[in-house]
This record gives C-alpha cells, sequence and structure tokens, in this order.
C-alpha cells in the first residue's frame, strides 16, 4: 500500500502537473491515499486543489512550514487516520515524498515499490531524477565531508578536488545502475513505513528547508536501514521551483542548514570552520559585485546581488 506526501508553495502549476501525472499512472494504489500540505499559498493553490482534485487530501497551513514541516505535517495525517494500522509483512506500507514540480513517469511507482518489496533490509529507495529534456540529474550521494561542505554548491566547486567531489557525486555509480548509497535527493523518495515509524520524521527543529533528506538518510543508515538508489524508475523534476522564488533566503537556509547538519553529526568545530568559510566566500562575493557596481557595469544586477549576499552575512548563517 501506498500514500503519496507533497508539500507546496506557490507552484500551482507545477502541483498541478505533478497530480496529474499521478493520475495518469497505471498503479491505481498510487490514488489511495495522495496527501497535499499547501504552506500557505497565495497564487489559488487551495481553489484549485477543490476544483480540479476533490479527492486529494488537502492540508492547508496558515503559515509556510517549509520542506521540512510540511512533510512532517503530512506524515502526521497518515498516522492519525490509520494509514498503516492494519499492516503485515506480507502487505508493508510505503510513503512517497514527492516534490510538487515533479511528475512521475508511468510504470515508476510500480518499480520504486517492487523494488522495495523485494528487499526489505531497504529502508529509503531513490528513482533516478531527470529534466524536462531528459538528461539525467544527480540525486544519489556520499555523506559529505567537510572538505566536501566547503567545494559543493559554491564558487570554489569548479577548482574542488576531483576526488573530493567524484566520492561525494558517487560517479563510480553509473546513473543507469541500481546501487546502495549514503542518501538520495528528497525530490522524490519513497520510505518504508516501519522506517519512518522506527527513526521518526524529518527534523524539522533544526531544518526549514535543504539537509533534511540528507539528514533522515543519515539516521536511517544508523539504525541499520538501506537506502538504494534505483533509476529504472524515473520522476521528471522541475528543480527548484518554490526556493527559487526567494533568492537570498534560499541561499540563507541552504548554507545554514549545512552548517547545521555538521553541527549536529560532526560536533561545534567542524560546524564553526565550515560557518567561517562560507561566510568568508560571501564577503569577497559581495566584494566583488561592490567592485563591479563601482566600475558601473550593469549596476542595477550588482546591487541585487549585493542586498542578497548582504541578507545572508547579516544572517551569520545561524
Amino acid at each position: 500500500m501506498l500514500a503519496i506526501v507533497i508539500v507546496s508553495w506557490n507552484v500551482r502549476e507545477h502541483l498541478r502537473a505533478c497530480l496529474l501525472s499521478l493520475q495518469r499512472h497505471p498503479a491505481t494504489r498510487c490514488a489511495q491515499c495522495v496527501v497535499v500540505v499547501d504552506n500557505a499559498s497565495t497564487d489559488g493553490t487551495r481553489e484549485m486543489l477543490r476544483r480540479d482534485f476533490p479527492q486529494v487530501q488537502a492540508l492547508v497551513n496558515s503559515t509556510n512550514r517549509g520542506f521540512t514541516g510540511g512533510n512532517n505535517d503530512g506524515l502526521r495525517y497518515l498516522e492519525q487516520t490509520g494509514f498503516a494500522a492494519e499492516a503485515q509483512p506480507a502487505d508493508p506500507r510505503f510513503v512517497l515524498l514527492l516534490n510538487p514540480d515533479a511528475e512521475v513517469t508511468p510504470g515508476a511507482l510500480d518499480e520504486l515499490l517492487a523494488y522495495a518489496g523485494a528487499h526489505p533490509a531497504v529502508g529509503v529507495v531513490g528513482p533516478q531524477l531527470r529534466y524536462p529534456d531528459g538528461a539525467v540529474q544527480s540525486s544519489r550521494r556520499r555523506f559529505p565531508t567537510l572538505l566536501t561542505a566547503i567545494f559543493e554548491s559554491t564558487w570554489l566547486q569548479p577548482i574542488a578536488p576531483r576526488a573530493v567531489l567524484d566520492r561525494y557525486y558517487m560517479r563510480g555509480c553509473r546513473d543507469d545502475e541500481t546501487c546502495e548509497v549514503d542518501w538520495v535527493v528528497g525530490a522524490a523518495m519513497l520510505v518504508r513505513w516501519e522506517t519512518y515509524r522506527q527513526v521518526g520524521g524529518l527534523d524539522e527543529h533544526t531544518f526549514f528547508m535543504y539537509s533534511e533528506e540528507l539528514d533522515w538518510c543519515k539516521r536511517i543508515k544508523g539504525a541499520g536501514w538501506k537506502v538504494v538508489y534505483h533509476p529504472r524508475a524515473v520522476v521528471i523534476h522541475h528543480e527548484g521551483r518554490s526556493s527559487e522564488q526567494v533568492v537570498a533566503r534560499r541561499m540563507i537556509h541552504f548554507n545554514t542548514s549545512k552548517v547545521r547538519y555538521f553541527a549536529k553529526h560532526h560536533g561545534r568545530a567542524q560546524a564553526a570552520a565550515l560557518r567561517l568559510a562560507l561566510l568568508g566566500m560571501f564577503t569577497w562575493q559581495w566584494a566583488l559585485e561592490a567592485t563591479k557596481w563601482l566600475a558601473g557595469h550593469r549596476r542595477r544586477l550588482r546591487a541585487e546581488r549585493m542586498q542578497a549576499y548582504a541578507r545572508v552575512l547579516r544572517s551569520g548563517l545561524r
């Protein structure tokens, strides 16, 4: 049995496409319980759900509780409604956390469920993610080291030692190869209900968005479960349609979550070193944009970037 939790914020048309992809899916099991958690959208999402998808369970938050809090709301709703009350070993329950900017291709859910059902030691299965043009997105990872965190997704990434990012992105595992990993990107992840009940939900007290699935998989693997990337299941992911609406806030959440992950799992010393390195890079980027602004080069763009970097610096990434 499968339930699906989708957390949405101001991406009405992407959410519509996501839900339509589930309706078209040949696995009718996916229609048994679809929960959409709306994080206080202002784009008509609630009206669209009532009009076009009355069968969907819509939970409406009065504030934006982020990816983490929203998914926990959906998981708690499933518990309260007895989703797995009659679960049997021969009929395990699973929950799919799915981004609203993702579209499930035909057969993908069957593939995920079949693999997870045949491998009872697996707690999480991630599909292959693809961009709308068909290119494969990187979605399988090893746990980051401090060196990884300093280089990954920063302006230093192009000069990172190859071995550092090759290990992190698991470049030894082919895109079309099923393999055990440390964690998978949370845009689409199938989680065994038994695993969730043992480990608990996402850590909403530490993470608003970003690094929450990393932390979750870290705890899941620590509890003895396996995490697997299974590319025979394919999900189209438009990537970042909610977070791209607020650039400065996205940078703050992304980098703050990095620091908080290291504080939680590697201690204060590594977290402090990472925070200083990241703040140093944002200081350098602010200074570079200021120099270009003084030189008269695309001043509006430079001013916008300076404001965004200044907001990150003022946050202290705490």
